[in-house]
């Protein structure tokens, strides 16, 4: 049986709606129709074929890990799935021996394959996956916002970090995850939730999931509004951009003894003051990778079942996979547009 899929046939920018087999899933796997899958960062970046896509991926690729979907079929030793759930599933697949795995942090795993850029992934109409790396959803859950745990799992992730209970925090960077991560820190205690970014756009969606004051960096002077705001310092700062320059406000707007939680990647190297923005202020910078497993996905399930956190207003334009020139056109030059997730349906 044929399927449709979107790859990266070969090296160079751009991607290819192809016809390919559709995959057989091995006795420990699970064969997942999907019914929706959203547009990563990561994806774009494989998309552009910028340098780390030169040296990490290696095409034909079928592109996609954000996704849910319906099981059709489980391998033979597979007793606890069954065909007509409704899933999503943990894109990083783990070897469970290397050091990180044996010390309880999978989500660190060394030798880590991840669905969508070390093998096939989403944006196709079936996908087979490890039955261990299937998280269940709820029959309730639109597929469109089950779409989304992936990277909502790094914001929860990152939420996580530190105690934000009637804190001061600071978001730097309001792409998805960065917006995601505003009606976390608030279900988490925030008491003042103060977001950043250049695009204005963005702050307003930044405004609509929940924070209280926004600022951008290129208007507004950062560090002295946010001392203003807190007297004296943000108590945590949840890095999401991986800007240098906004980590560096970021690490000055903390007030001393502060927290940062790094999940934002950088294109190059941040310029800052070690001595004083780090060892003399005597703050402490926590690196956030992925998510945790399975503990990170056990608090996604809880915020969105209770209707705690809200994820349908990041949701900006619903597209069939055919339409996907277009979505990755809306999401590098948005214009007037606000747009923040892309989901398309195979």
């Amino acid at each position: 049986m044929k399927m449709r899929a979107l790859a990266k046939v070969r090296p160079g920018p751009g991607l290819e709606l192809i016809e390919v087999d559709v995959p057989r899933p091995g006795p420990d796997d699970v064969l997942i129709r999907v019914t929706a899958t959203s547009i990563c960062g990561t994806d774009l970046h494989i998309y552009t074929w910028d340098s780390w896509s030169q040296h990490r991926i290696k095409p034909p690729l079928i592109l996609g890990h954000e996704f849910a979907g319906e099981i059709v079929e489980v391998g033979r030793h597979v007793k606890h799935l069954k065909p007509g759930m409704a899933v999503s599933a943990e894109g990083h697949i783990v070897d469970h021996t290397c050091p990180a795995c044996r010390a309880g942090q999978p989500h660190l795993c060394q030798n880590v394959q991840v669905i969508g850029i070390d093998r096939p992934g989403s944006f196709a109409e079936y996908l087979a996956v490890p039955a261990e790396n299937v998280w269940v959803n709820s029959p309730e859950l639109p597929p469109e916002i089950a779409s989304l745990q992936d990277p909502f799992g790094n914001a929860v992730h990152t939420a996580h970090a530190f105690d934000l209970t009637g804190h001061h925090v600071l978001v730097t960077g309001c792409g998805p995850i960065g917006l995601m991560v505003i009606p976390v820190a608030r279900v988490l205690g925030a008491r003042l939730i103060v977001a950043t970014d250049i695009n204005s756009r963005r702050l307003e969606l930044a405004r609509l999931m929940g924070a209280d004051v926004t600022l951008n960096p290129a208007q507004d002077h950062v560090v002295e509004a946010v001392r203003d705001l807190t007297g004296g310092g943000a108590d945590v700062v949840l890095e999401m951009s991986g800007a240098p320059e906004a980590i560096r406000q970021g690490l000055e707007a903390l007030r001393p003894g502060g927290h940062m939680a790094a999940l934002g990647l950088t294109n190059r190297p941040p310029s800052l003051d070690w001595n004083e923005l780090i060892v003399i202020k005597g703050i402490t910078v926590k690196g956030i990778y992925g998510r945790r497993l399975w503990e990170t996905w056990h608090h996604m399930r809880g915020l969105l079942e209770s209707g705690a956190v809200h994820l349908a207003p990041l949701i900006t334009h619903r597209l069939p996979l055919e339409a996907y020139e277009e979505a990755f056109a809306r999401l590098m030059a948005p214009g007037e547009d606000i747009v923040a997730k892309i989901i398309m349906f195979p």
